[in-house]
């Protein structure tokens, strides 16, 4: 194992150089197959101090999986520091590679009290995994607090920080100002050592401004989710107006066996072949767990924006830096982050200039097969970035003619197309986003995509029955596209951008282009269809059947049928309001 790898890893980044190579001298290398088990619960004490180099190991407590371990973690030091048998198994959940220093290596590390105070919190969490159960995912996260925040000046050089950040064993620090900034480990590396900066740099220069924080009564899966979305490692916490404490990934992931954090910091070296897979299994876990089906999608469309991102900046690194700013958009389901395990590609470029037709050429069949190879299927409809390229200036005057002159089948098609958000690279869509403002203020288009709102009906027949196609009725086409038309149209009357379907719901309701009553009942429609095609999708993926949207009304519960029929009750009367303001006839 290479000494700079080894020296990169906390604590031992923080040794002599010659303590390093003499650990190296000491420690070999394991090559195990999945299942091995290095550790068993209640057996023989370990001998070993192992640091995983590359794949992942399960913490098991009598079989129930409590924690997982990836590259850069240690294990065996709760059984050396006590002499004890490991409390918990460790089994290899993947080919793993580990790096094992004997007991003596171990006690020489211990000499140094950075390290010492390392293993000591360690140990501290690994009997935490095994004595407490994991918080749910709707604990506040504020409870995974252990201890105030520590501060520091934008004036105190990194030099200053990093000791700090030593002295006290933690990851980030809070910086002075108005606003707050927050200055992590990753700043340090990233920012200071890998662009040669000198040790006097100002803390202020290289720090994170303002910061993003939450409230401390934050459920924990909503923490989690804006993480993922934002790709930080780092969370302040807030009660009112203070800061109370940081938590970061590792404090979620040793809570939380099962988190999209720990897909999100696979996603960069993960097999491509493997990502939908492992989405599944993911969005498994979180369902059989209580989240709801909207919560989910917004983090696999979070899950999936790592993914571009990633396949973007591999775009670029063999293409060399782009020759103009653009956009890559992502529309549709992705768009509004609401993704669900049936889903295919939406995705354009936006460019600053015209020109750079290979460049961009290239970069877009780059990513697009990437998301083809990661299980993520062509557009049936074409709207993909090898196809859909536009200018910024280009994009506005094609978005002025469908709002302008819409034809009533154009807009249908295109509706997609007003879901758009930016996933990666650095040009601004403002001056499209003020476009799109300016012409959800004109009567015909208001018009036409009223129009296109009613295209899509709830199955209701005579009575208020509903009726199906031969058993079955289609959640997507009867109950979640009519959902996500109406919220678009409201939203968009509202003078709103918001992208989400129950974001757009709210937003609506509070400028009063909808009803809260009406707002209210469409959300709650909107959810429960949401979850009951996932749990449907779950359930056909578990059996080995097809995955579609379609679900067997006789398969339902009594309740879920009363639920489903309020659901296009709601969505019908809102259709019936839609049409006499708006006399679509």
């Amino acid at each position: 194992m290479a000494l700079d790898l080894v020296a990169q890893t906390p604590p031992l980044d923080r040794l002599p150089r010659e303590e390093l190579e003499e650990l190296l001298r000491l420690g070999h290398t394991l090559d195990l197959t999945p299942g091995t088990r290095l550790l068993e619960q209640g057996g023989h004490p370990s001998q070993n101090l192992y640091l995983l180099l590359e794949g992942q190991v399960a913490l098991l407590d009598e079989e129930r999986e409590v924690g997982t371990l990836e590259a850069g973690e240690f294990f065996g030091f709760p059984s050396l520091l006590s002499g004890e048998p490991p409390s918990l198994s460790v089994v290899a959940k993947t080919p793993v590679k580990v790096l094992a220093f004997p007991k003596e290596a171990f006690q020489r590390l211990l000499a140094y009290p950075e390290v010492a105070r390392f293993f000591g919190q360690g140990l501290v969490e690994r009997v935490r995994l095994r004595l407490a159960p994991a918080p749910s995912l709707f604990s506040p996260v504020g409870q995974l607090v252990r201890r105030p925040p520590a501060f520091i000046p934008p004036s105190a050089t990194v030099e200053e920080a990093a000791r700090k950040m030593r002295q006290e064993g933690i990851s980030s620090l809070l910086v002075e100002g108005d606003p707050l900034g927050i200055l992590t480990d990753r700043d340090l590396r990233n920012r200071v050592l890998a662009e040669g900066r000198p040790p006097s740099t100002p803390v202020g220069e290289v720090m994170t401004a303002p910061l993003f924080a939450l409230p401390a009564d934050t459920p924990l899966y909503e923490a989690v989710a804006a993480m993922v979305e934002r790709g930080i490692h780092h969370l302040p916490l807030t009660e009112g107006d203070r800061v109370v404490g940081v938590v970061t990934h590792t404090d979620l992931l040793l809570n939380q066996a099962q988190s999209p954090l720990l897909l999100l910091r696979r996603i960069e070296r993960l097999e491509l072949e493997r990502y939908s897979l492992e989405v599944a299994s993911l969005v498994e876990g979180l369902f059989q767990r209580g989240l709801g089906g909207v919560e989910i999608g917004r983090v696999v469309a979070s899950l999936n924006d790592a993914l571009i991102r990633r396949l973007v900046k591999e775009a670029e690194a063999v293409l060399d830096p782009p020759p103009t700013a653009y956009a890559f958009l992502v529309f549709g389901s992705e768009g509004r982050r609401e993704q669900a395990l049936l889903t295919d590609q939406d995705n354009a470029l936006a460019l600053a200039e015209a020109g750079h037709e290979a460049y961009f050429q290239a970069l877009a069949e780059h990513v697009v097969g990437g998301l083809l190879r990661a299980g993520i299927p062509e557009c049936k409809g074409g709207y993909m970035a090898t196809r859909w390229r536009k200018t910024l200036w280009e994009w506005q005057e094609t978005f002025r003619r469908w709002m302008e002159a819409p034809e009533p089948q154009a807009l249908l098609e295109t509706q997609i197309f007003f879901d758009l958000r930016p996933v990666a690279g650095s040009l601004s869509l403002r001056p499209l986003e003020e476009t799109i403002l300016e012409g959800s203020r004109k009567g015909v288009f208001l018009y036409h995509l009223a129009r296109a709102s009613l295209e899509f009906r709830p199955p209701l027949g005579l009575f208020g029955r509903v009726r199906t196609e031969e058993g079955f009725v289609d959640l997507k086409r009867h109950a979640i596209a009519p959902s996500v038309a109406l919220a678009r149209l409201y939203a968009l009357m509202a003078g709103s951008l918001a992208k989400g379907t129950v974001e757009r719901f709210k937003v609506a309701a509070e400028a009063g282009t909808l009803s809260l009553e009406g707002a209210e009942r469409l959300e709650e429609a909107f959810r429960f269809f949401f979850a009951l095609r996932l749990k449907h999708q779950l359930k056909a993926l578990e059996q080995g059947g097809e995955v579609s949207n379609r679900v067997l009304w006789s398969s339902l519960s009594p309740g879920e049928r009363r639920k489903a029929l309020e659901g296009f009750r709601a969505i019908a009367e809102m259709q019936e309001s839609t049409a006499n303001r708006f006399q679509l006839r």
